[in-house]
């Protein structure tokens, strides 16, 4: 930033912060302001499906946004460097001119993709403003396209009827003052410009920050959302600048099942959340089945997309969008307004339910020899249907529920099949079957890690529950292990792996007793889904050793399982 702009700049925050009156002065009400009310937060809830845009002039390289930059990340240190130099990167703007845009467009294919909110990025960590903010110059109206693109997209969101979200980063690599000895400066040039999307685009539903683990103190947080929560009263605020708030916020990654807090996964459509020439586009089987287990595990979705330097969604990710649209229309009595349970999540699918409704979505009908068994509930089941068509063998017992459907019935992405109770399903109390995974979120170590990538391709996204995160290994690689501590001595008598790309050929499973390795399962291939069963073992350290693959392999699950008595 220039130094004679940032004078200026300067002297308009200064009044704007004059103008806004005592809010500092609450302090008598800011507890009640740092959280919405149930009330409040019913809408998103209900809502369960959002859709997540993340864009900007990068979108010109193909590049991730922010990350992409070069030069130093204050805040943030270590890791690659961006592969733009920041010189390059920070003038992008000047070229940027996206004549195609068309907030309505994208509002409508939200909707048509069943959406019910919409979060856009105001500023990533790069700085850029895609609002006319009045603290800066490094804005949108400073490019050849000239247009508020919040006001474009809050206009189109209020005239719709779709709820509307500022996605804002606190970090800013461009800013001169962040993580300087004039921090406090940056913080008051932040305060200023969420007061400015709080202001001036009417109605606004979310805010939705991006803090890198901030601790309060970084952006004074406490009187940051006591002034939010006062300009937009309901406003649903997430949990990453130094406070709790409203909800978690799993990132890529499917959160695991929670029914006390409520959680958004926020996953991107492709491998990059900002656009990317030929990126690689998850199937609608992966993409519906990931809206499946967020919710069935009391959560929502924050599905992204990145537009093109067009200012278009690629029409391949609209088409996709439409796909679950459309699935959603037939079988969203499931999803929406639901909560998940009362059963938590298993190997073969998740429930959701809905007053005196369980709807129980089966994905995977290869464990257990294709037989769901639930736990006992104190209700009776009084009727049963299967909304994606055909009939189902529902038997109830002290035991538990079992539920059959024949192959020719079962759906390759979703069956559901709908129990109605003679009572309320919604004050049932989350139930832990014996599908329970003994490995799921324990300690894993891996013999080798895809260039060291812990982050992203650790050992750990093997048990996290979410196939759509992975244990990498490097190229040419043919032999390696994950082992797992599963914190004390478990008795299991089913495994199931998940894997990428086909590359293993040969592998064992192994447990560790009085310092030794002994095996007790094998195989040849694994492929997307294997289900192994063996004489029960007792054991707290077990390892997937690979013996041969035709290349570095991939594991995106590892888990293991007691299910006989």
């Amino acid at each position: 930033m220039q130094k004679t702009v940032q004078a200026r700049v300067w002297l308009a925050l200064t009044a704007m912060l004059l103008s806004a009156g005592a809010i500092a002065g609450e302090s008598a009400q800011t507890a009640g302001r740092l959280q919405a009310t149930p009330e409040e937060m019913q809408w998103w809830r209900d809502a369960k499906f959002g859709l997540f845009i993340h864009w900007g002039p990068v979108s010109l390289k193909g590049t991730e946004i922010g990350w992409s930059r070069g030069g130093e990340r204050r805040g943030r240190p270590g890791g690659r460097p961006g592969e733009i130099p920041a010189a390059e990167y920070d003038n992008l703007y000047k070229q940027f001119n996206p004549t195609k845009f068309e907030a309505r467009e994208w509002v409508r294919i939200a909707q048509a993709a069943g959406m019910k909110y919409l979060v856009f990025t105001s500023k990533h960590h790069d700085g850029f403003c895609m609002f006319d903010s009045k603290l800066t110059t490094y804005t949108i109206m400073h490019s050849p396209f000239g247009r508020d693109v919040c006001r474009e997209i809050a206009d189109a969101c209020h005239e719709a009827g779709l709820k509307v979200g500022w996605y804002y980063s606190p970090p800013d690599w461009y800013h001169p003052d962040y993580r300087t000895e004039n921090h406090k400066r940056y913080i008051e040039y932040l305060h200023g410009q969420l007061r400015e999307l709080c202001t001036n685009y009417g109605k606004i539903d979310i805010i939705w920050f991006d803090g890198l683990g901030g601790k309060p103190e970084d952006w004074d947080t406490t009187r940051l959302i006591t002034m939010i929560r006062t300009l937009q009263p309901g406003v649903i605020i997430n949990n990453r600048a130094g406070l709790p708030a409203d909800h978690d916020t799993p990132e890529q990654r499917i959160g695991k099942a929670q029914f006390d807090r409520a959680w958004e996964s926020c996953i991107t459509i492709c491998r990059q959340w900002a656009w990317k020439p030929n990126d690689e586009m998850k199937s609608l089987k992966q993409c519906l089945q990931t809206l499946v287990q967020v919710v069935g595990g009391d959560g929502n979705l924050l599905f992204n997309v990145g537009p093109m330097p067009t200012g278009e969604i690629e029409p391949r990710q609209v088409e996709r969008l439409k796909e679950m649209g459309a699935w959603l229309n037939k079988y969203g009595e499931s999803i929406y307004g639901t909560r998940g349970g009362p059963f938590e999540p298993g190997p073969w699918g998740v429930t959701t339910r809905k007053g005196n409704s369980i709807y129980v979505h089966i994905m995977d009908w290869n464990y257990n020899g294709g037989k769901i068994t639930l736990p006992a509930i104190p209700r009776k089941v009084v009727r049963h249907v299967v909304l994606t068509g055909g009939t189902a063998e529902v038997k109830q017992s002290e035991e538990g529920i079992e539920i059959f459907v024949p192959e020719k019935d079962r759906q390759e992405i979703d069956t559901i099949v709908v129990l109605q109770l003679d009572g309320s399903a919604m004050d049932l109390a989350p139930l832990a079957g014996k599908w329970k995974s003994l490995t799921s979120g324990k300690t894993a170590t891996a013999s080798n890690v895809y260039q060291k990538d812990n982050w992203h391709f650790g050992p750990q996204a093997a048990v996290d529950g979410d196939p759509h995160t992975r244990w990498a290994t490097d190229r040419g690689v043919k032999q390696a292990w994950l082992e797992v501590d599963l914190g004390k001595e478990e008795t299991f008598d089913q495994a199931r792996i998940a894997e990428e790309y086909a590359r293993v050929r040969k592998f064992e499973l192994l447990y560790q007793k009085d310092g030794q390795w002994i095996p007790f399962a094998k195989g040849e291939t694994i492929g997307e889904r294997k289900m192994l069963s063996f004489p029960p073992v007792t054991a707290r350290v077990v390892r997937l050793n690979i013996l041969d693959a035709a290349d570095g392999p991939t594991i995106c699950e590892f888990h293991l399982y007691a299910v006989k008595k």
